[in-house]
């Protein structure tokens, strides 16, 4: 069934306008505060000889007479909602409140020849839509199960006097002017009588009434062209927690097909509660409301709901007043992946380096190598490749001398985090690790380094090529040696002063026989000289005392043999 025709008035009562209910109470009636589907809403009261002040406690809807929602949610307050029968069922339920707006009157009213209908209720302040608009269409889970529970206190007092609501949802929930804290479900324009007389309406479906009210929320009986039910209203308040506990229902982009949205709400229906849990956003879970929802999928077009288990199943821990307060993300940080634009805008950056404070000298020393020296200069045992080191040599390392850098005269230690750049670092320092490491002196040949060459080489402070650290100091001591042998007068042969090599050899005399010193001095010959010469001198006085006493035995014996 298509809604009522709206029309808009087309001229509003005025201001001050005085009005006569049914029981002959009058109203005067003040602002303009709203305008809805039935009409418009005007501050009232009871004081017909003033101005309505702006603080009073009442308001009245008026619209034109033909119309109908008024007239339907007017029959719903004078059966079912007047004051005193709603104060016995508080007392009988000792329930503290029950949020249905209180009815003061109605009545007729002609005004340039336009004909109004008017009711008195309780003024009330915003609506919840406008919070959720505010909230960014969602609330806290300990709210929402705070709503449900007092909707489902209202709906069990329409329901016991005859009516359902139908149109359940955020626009319709107001909360208190005096205590905002208080929330009423008002507008009953779309109310139905389902059990007249204590006779339920039979299930009848008929498409030509499908669809109808508010197709975000609307029941799947609606959608069927059923006439609303109770099983209807609590399947309805449903859908709204759970629009207002995740923000969204999955139906949402559809609204513009009614067809699209009923399979929708019947695959969810159908797939409890993996349909419901899946829909659970911002670490605040959506159990109690799947459960709510399966129980409601559970009864039948005609049954009565136990309302005291519904509201069991939407006990919440919190029992304070209602929060409106926007929903903060979880302690832990929200669990959505970063989209494109978030992934693209990380640039990576460079490892980041820290200062180790170390001794310049001796880092920089350790980390010198030599480089290989020439095979023809080279005897003792052949060369291996370099053996790897086993697991257990290489945890023995600390972590720290792995990461090391030398630039300049400060040393850095460098973040293992940077994967990429550190790879290529680690390649380079293993293939300069396995480069050969300095071989010994005792396996080294060859001609000998002269003293000039070992004043020219000088140590910098950074790796020199072919020599090894403990080289370089023997050669800068020599060197200092031979300036202090220089500067007190003394020679320097051999890369030893002279008095050296004296006292060397004659170290030599008492170690090593004859035989050996003669081969040393034949392969020493420029460092024997002293030897040789003596031995020359000795050598021609044997020879001339031979010669001299193998002449003087030559004329003996001629003397002896001569001639008579």
């Amino acid at each position: 069934m298509p809604p009522p025709k709206k029309r808009a008035l087309l001229k509003p009562l005025p201001e001050g306008f005085l009005l006569t209910d049914s029981e002959k109470k009058k109203w005067r009636l003040g602002k303009i505060i709203g305008e809805g589907g039935c009409g418009l809403i005007y501050l009232a009261s009871r004081d017909v000889d003033r101005p309505v002040a702006a603080d009073t406690d009442f308001v009245i809807k008026v619209e034109y007479h033909e119309n109908g929602p008024l007239f339907s949610e007017l029959k719903f307050y004078q059966r079912a909602a007047k004051a005193e029968s709603m104060q016995k069922w508080k007392q009988r339920r000792k329930l503290g409140f029950l949020g249905i707006p209180t009815y003061w009157g109605s009545g007729l009213a002609e005004y340039n020849d336009l004909r109004y209908r008017f009711m008195a209720m309780d003024r009330l302040g915003s609506d919840l839509q406008k919070i959720l608009e505010h909230s960014g269409g969602q609330l806290k889970k300990a709210t929402v199960l705070q709503l449900g529970r007092g909707l489902v206190d209202i709906l069990e007092y329409i329901h016991e006097n005859e009516y359902v609501h139908a149109d359940i949802k955020a626009a319709n929930l107001m909360l208190g002017c005096i205590d905002p804290e208080q929330v009423y479900l008002a507008d009953y324009g779309l109310s139905y009588r389902y059990c007249p007389d204590g006779v339920h309406k039979e299930y009848k479906e008929n498409p030509k009434k499908g669809h109808n009210g508010t197709i975000e929320y609307t029941s799947l009986d609606a959608h069927k062209g059923l006439a609303p039910s109770r099983r209807g209203d609590l399947q309805i308040l449903g859908f709204c927690l759970l629009h207002w506990l995740c923000g969204s229902l999955p139906w949402e982009k559809l609204l513009r097909n009614p067809t699209q949205v009923q399979e929708a709400k019947a695959r969810l229906m159908d797939n409890l509660p993996d349909s419901v849990l899946e829909l659970s956003v911002r670490g605040a879970s959506t159990d109690e409301v799947e459960a709510f929802l399966s129980y409601v999928k559970t009864l039948d077009y005609q049954e009565k709901p136990n309302y005291k288990h519904l509201k069991d199943l939407l006990a919440s821990v919190h029992t304070g007043g209602l929060d409106f307060s926007v929903p903060q993300e979880p302690a832990g940080g929200s669990t959505t992946k970063p989209t494109r634009e978030k992934k693209a805008a990380r640039v990576k950056r460079p490892p980041k380096a820290k200062a180790v404070p170390a001794e310049v000298e001796d880092d920089e020393e350790e980390e010198m190598k030599a480089k290989p020296v020439p095979a023809r200069y080279i005897r003792g045992p052949p060369l291996t490749k370099p053996q790897a080191q086993s697991p257990k040599e290489v945890e023995d390392v600390p972590a720290v001398s792995r990461s090391l850098r030398t630039r300049g005269s400060v040393t850095y230690m460098e973040d293992d985090s940077e994967s990429e750049e550190e790879e290529d670092d680690e390649d380079e320092e293993e293939e300069e690790e396995a480069s050969p490491r300095p071989i010994a002196a005792c396996y080294l040949r060859g001609p000998p380094i002269s003293p000039g060459a070992q004043s020219k080489q000088k140590y910098t402070g950074r790796k020199t090529d072919g020599f090894s650290a403990m080289e370089i100091k023997k050669r800068q001591l020599l060197s200092h040696r031979r300036k202090h042998c220089e500067a007190q007068g003394g020679r320097w042969e051999g890369g030893r002063p002279t008095h050296e090599w004296a006292a060397l050899k004659l170290q030599e005399k008492d170690r090593y026989p004859p035989q050996i010193q003669g081969y040393e001095h034949t392969h020493n010959s420029e460092q024997e000289a002293p030897p040789t010469r003596r031995n020359g001198w000795f050598s021609m006085f044997f020879f001339a005392g031979v010669f001299f006493f193998l002449g003087a035995a030559l004329g003996v014996c001629q003397r002896e043999f001569k001639p008579f």
